[in-house]
């Protein structure tokens, strides 16, 4: 590893650890302000932050950027007003209890449960600007700084994004400015660093393609980091013998509206019996997405993410099941367990498809595209977590980014 880039990943946790106590002293309203001060100021900055954005965009463009990569690159008017309209949110959100009461001893100990500050926590994420301000807005609401590591296609995006909006909503507000730190240098040397600080960054949430996510992972757990893993993706849909072909078109073109994100159609499976009725609906409204199935036999594991295979994500790979049992094991062993959807009229049917799927969600006659913080709980998100332990699983909020505590008061 450079020591240059670990030398600076270095610095920008120093600076981060010496701001942290300060985002706890500041409180609840003034982060919430700093909040709403930062979707006003992407409002009133889009012309510069577009052009910015722009610049990361021509690059990419010239260094042969896939299509579904360029697409969660590109910020666009739209996207900045959605983004402030999370902020204000995320402002708006009450935020529960500092401390509950558990339980009172036998011998009149009252006992509480407190949240805790992590004090900062580090995100690794791939080149999506909007991931900027989605962490550290979940990072500061958790009152906790923040180093950011996201892909140098967008470093020019969030390096405006912390310059034009966060740093100026931090420091108007009273927070340290220096509570969101950006790795300032490209490559996979800043992100090693990163996760191995646990001294400094004892928690770091890690997304991105699956090789990378786990060898940052396994970093991480040699060194001692807490890491937050979203690793694979890609959603599937379950087409039962019930399914209606309106159901089925609907779910499949909603599934796909996107192809560079984690939660999109990814594998169809098609209960057999049903193959001849629906396959040709689904297959409709894959060409009208301008999508290519892959069909059996496959050169490819089933659960193959297409978002993540540059120049080749406009596929969906498609197979045939026996009933939803079978559908829900397929799913939870040839995928990484992200969220599924049973297309189904039969209720037995769609019961029996989620008593079986084990993966972080599951959808009746819904996309999978609503596993995501904002579509599913209202919040935006730091990642999406699919590890089978325990622990926060699924859309990772503010409210997973905190200590647990206990304390012990007299009677």
């Amino acid at each position: 590893m450079s020591t240059t880039e670990a030398a600076a990943v270095r610095d920008a946790a120093l600076r981060a650890a010496a701001a942290a106590p300060g985002v706890r002293a500041a409180g609840g309203e003034a982060v919430d302000a700093a909040l709403r001060t930062a979707a006003v100021l992407l409002r009133e900055r889009t012309g510069r932050l577009l052009a910015a954005n722009a610049e990361d965009v021509e690059a990419a463009e010239q260094n042969g950027m896939a299509p579904g990569l360029l697409d969660r690159l590109r910020l666009t008017p739209e996207r900045l007003t959605d983004m402030a309209g999370q902020l204000d949110v995320l402002a708006a959100t009450p935020e529960p209890p500092l401390q509950r009461e558990v339980r009172t001893l036998p011998t009149g100990e009252r006992v509480f449960e407190r949240r805790v500050p992590v004090g900062v926590i580090g995100a690794v994420f791939e080149a999506r600007p909007n991931v900027t301000v989605d962490v550290a807005s979940q990072v500061l609401k958790a009152r906790s700084a923040a180093v950011l590591r996201t892909g140098s296609a967008a470093l020019g995006s969030a390096r405006a994004l912390i310059d034009l909006v966060i740093a100026p909503s931090l420091r108007e507000n009273g927070v340290p400015e220096a509570t969101v730190q950006l790795v300032p240098t490209p490559g996979h040397a800043g992100a090693e660093a990163l996760v191995g600080l646990p001294d400094l960054v004892p928690l770091v949430v890690v997304r991105g393609s699956g090789e990378v996510t786990r060898k940052l992972s396994a970093i991480g757990a040699a060194a001692g980091t807490r890491v937050l893993a979203h690793a694979d993706g890609g959603g599937v849909l379950y087409l039962d013998a019930s399914a209606t072909e309106a159901e089925t078109e609907r779910l499949v073109t909603e599934g796909t509206d996107r192809l560079g994100v984690c939660n999109r159609l990814n594998l169809l499976l098609i209960d057999a019996p049903a193959y001849d009725r629906l396959w040709p609906v689904a297959e409709k409204a894959l060409r009208e997405r301008t999508i290519e199935p892959s069909l059996p036999p496959h050169s490819h594991p089933l659960g193959h993410e297409w978002a993540l295979d540059s120049g080749a994500e406009a596929h969906v790979t498609v197979t045939t099941v026996d009933g939803p049992v079978d559908a829900a094991l397929t799913a939870a062993r040839e995928t990484s367990g992200l969220a599924a959807t049973v297309c189904a009229a039969d209720e037995k049917a769609a019961t029996a498809f989620i008593d079986a799927y084990t993966g972080t969600g599951v959808f009746w006659n819904a996309t999978t595209r609503l596993l995501d913080g904002y579509k599913l709980l209202g919040l935006p998100e730091t990642g999406i977590n699919v590890d089978h332990t325990p622990g926060p699983r699924g859309p990772v909020t503010y409210l997973d980014l905190s200590l647990r505590q206990f304390v012990v008061l007299p009677a």
